[in-house]
């Protein structure tokens, strides 16, 4: 199976809010983008013909919605040929999945916590076995942000995020934001839960802002900046287990390109600080 090269990357994700902006000129720091597939797969016309232009220049990763890899409903086999027919299209590496679920008799329009027990792992595992076959491609899983637990979880989500890991054999999609937003909601040490990660299966990661609700509840937007404490984290993150391709998350207030760049390059230079220079690699 191809797999997304674990090198020093900096990524935004791709809007169509930006595509103007973006045609004007792809600064420097911008090494890959990311993009649902669920988003693009049906456009045709103008938008189709962008996202080639962007694809044919430069390395992006799809990020799924709605695959509902926990869900009770039946695996989408038919979204995936879709998503795998995309992935080829566009000549897209990495394809990464929530670790969560967000259906059932119909679509839920939010990411729900699995329950974190032993027949959940196998039940995850195998749907992303079943994922990988038919993509072709080796996925990476991202920590979801959550709320409430679930009342018969008999692990830990650190435990439950890497057994899933290891039955499934697949990669982990770090989402460091999330983490500090889970630390704060359910208490607990992100640095800990980050150190205890394993190293060899972290293949991408995401910083993003969120919405503090009260000092024990932060809600996790993707449409604010990232604040210092996240930053910090995503720093040791590097520290702990080197650096791999990191991407902005920004889906709501989006500022202007300018703007967005502050933020791109901070994760540049905490990289570079880390031994890398996040040179710019072309997909071609």
């Amino acid at each position: 199976m191809q797999q997304f090269p674990r090198l020093a990357r900096v990524g935004l994700g791709f809007r169509r809010e930006l595509i103007p902006a973006l045609k004007s000129g792809v600064p420097d720091t911008i090494n890959f983008f990311e993009i649902a597939p669920e988003n693009w797969i049906d456009l045709g016309g103008g938008a189709a013909r962008d996202l080639l232009f962007f694809t044919e220049r430069y390395p992006f990763v799809c990020h799924g919605l709605s695959l509902s890899i926990g869900g009770p409903a039946p695996l989408d086999e038919v979204l995936l040929q879709k998503i795998r027919r995309f992935l080829d299209q566009h000549r897209i590496l990495l394809y990464t999945e929530h670790l969560s679920y967000c259906s059932d008799d119909g679509h839920l329009y939010d990411l729900l916590p699995i329950p974190f027990t032993e027949e959940a792992v196998r039940y995850v595992a195998e749907r992303v076995r079943r994922t990988q076959d038919i993509l072709e491609r080796r996925i990476a899983l991202e920590n979801a942000s959550f709320y409430v637990a679930s009342p018969i979880n008999d692990m830990s989500e650190l435990d439950f995020i890497r057994a899933v890991l290891l039955e499934a054999d697949c990669d982990l999609h770090l989402d460091v934001n999330n983490v500090y937003v889970n630390s704060i909601n359910h208490d607990y040490d992100p640095v800990d839960f980050i150190r205890a990660l394993p190293s060899d299966r972290i293949a991408y990661m995401h910083m993003a802002g969120h919405h503090k609700e009260a000092e024990n509840l932060i809600i996790d937007t993707h449409g604010a900046d990232v604040i210092d404490p996240v930053w910090s984290l995503l720093d040791q993150t590097y520290g702990m287990h080197g650096v791999a391709p990191t991407l902005l998350e920004r889906d709501f207030n989006i500022p202007p390109l300018d703007q967005l760049m502050r933020e791109v390059q901070r994760i540049a230079l905490i990289q570079a600080r880390h031994g890398h220079s996040g040179d710019v690699c072309s997909a071609t």
